[in-house]
């Protein structure tokens, strides 16, 4: 049998009244596989061999399109975030001296871009390989106005897999008006079994002494110290552990939903450690880099079981774990957090990096 080429296109399927969308398979020698769909700019599967070689699903998502375009719970399964990820206060901000109203899709407040934001747009991929590696990249134009935001932003998003088994996701930005933009990656990741069970028996450990304490509504109101709380994973802990303490965070949100501060880089490595994702069972590890000041940590606390992923597997509460590397939540009104404004001729850019091996 021939072995399976390094990169794959093929359609994926039509958007209602729009387009045709592609899919795009992206495989190592080692045997990691990485789907990504042109519909949110989309991580769609990621399968990685065990400590035995084994492969399986490590990432929660769907093998067709009409559950992104239909299935609430399946919205942001590994899309593209922004233009702001996360929350901003009731959907409003000023910038410049005009005030700007977005839609409360998650009320009372701005949710991820809103209800047509990155994660629900076409994107045009363009796969390219080579030197030992493969990916695809993604370019739309964010028109002036786009879910209320000011500025056209053009944007390009690059999905890269190296024969290392490092998978980098990069991003740049311009616009021509000032403008919020804070993007992530939203991918749900349980590396025992792809969602069929729960992620609380996975260690995590995170490099962050700090994160932020919230609201009910999940808008920052304090920086707060980790050490000695659930939310101290300098040492590496299983998640589970840590939900089911009783503190008043954990039981607002139903489990982690929370932001991460970084510690700044060194000037000669941008990128900086921000996480380890463990599973014992099965070995297999991922450590996340990125520019990012901040990690959201986000454990599937709303999920019901309801929706049916790959390999039929339910995916219920606390199935998988998201580690969102970004700027902070409702920075666009709160600056003392994170300075998320774009202006004319500059260049926004992230990048993040996730390493995956089996012990």
């Amino acid at each position: 049998m021939s072995p399976l080429p390094e990169l794959e296109t093929r359609p994926w399927g039509r958007l209602p009244g729009g387009p045709d969308v592609s899919l795009f398979t992206l495989r190592t020698p080692g045997g990691l596989s990485v789907r990504l769909g042109e519909y949110g700019a989309r991580l769609l599967r990621v399968q990685a061999p065990d400590r035995h070689g084994a492969l399986g699903d490590v990432l929660l998502g769907h093998p067709d399109l009409a559950p992104y375009l239909h299935e609430p719970e399946a919205r942001y399964f590994g899309a593209l975030i922004g233009r702001v990820a996360n929350r901003i206060a009731h959907g409003t901000f000023t910038l410049g001296g005009a005030a700007h109203r977005l839609a409360r899709n998650d009320p009372p407040h701005h949710l991820h871009g809103g209800p047509g934001g990155f994660h629900a747009v076409r994107w045009v991929g363009t796969p390219f390989s080579g030197n030992g590696e493969r990916g695809v990249e993604f370019r739309r134009l964010s028109p002036d106005g786009e879910e209320g935001y000011p500025g056209a932003l053009q944007v390009t998003a690059r999905y890269t897999l190296t024969d290392a088994g490092v998978l980098a996701f990069e991003a740049w930005a311009t616009t021509d008006r000032l403008t919020p933009v804070n993007l992530t990656t939203h991918a749900y990741w349980n590396l025992a079994d792809g969602g069929a069970g729960g992620v609380l028996g996975h260690t995590l450990q995170l490099n962050s002494a700090r994160f932020l304490a919230v609201d009910g509504g999940g808008i920052p109101e304090a920086v707060a110290d980790a050490a000695g709380t659930p939310f101290d994973f300098q040492m590496a802990r299983a998640l589970g552990k840590g939900i089911e303490a009783d503190h008043p965070q954990l039981r607002q949100a139903g489990g982690y939903d929370h932001h991460f501060l970084l510690p700044g880089a060194p000037a000669d490595a941008p990128l900086r450690w921000a996480a380890t994702l463990h599973d014992p069972a099965s070995g297999r590890r991922v450590e996340v880099s990125t520019t990012e000041p901040g990690l959201q940590v986000y454990t599937g606390n709303v999920m019901d079981g309801s929706f049916v992923g790959w390999n039929a597997a339910c995916y219920g509460q606390h199935s998988a774990v998201c580690l969102e590397p970004q700027q902070a939540p409702d920075s666009v009104n709160q600056p003392v957090l994170d300075d998320i404004i774009l202006h004319p001729g500059q260049t926004y850019h992230t990048r993040t990096e996730w390493r995956f091996s089996a012990q």
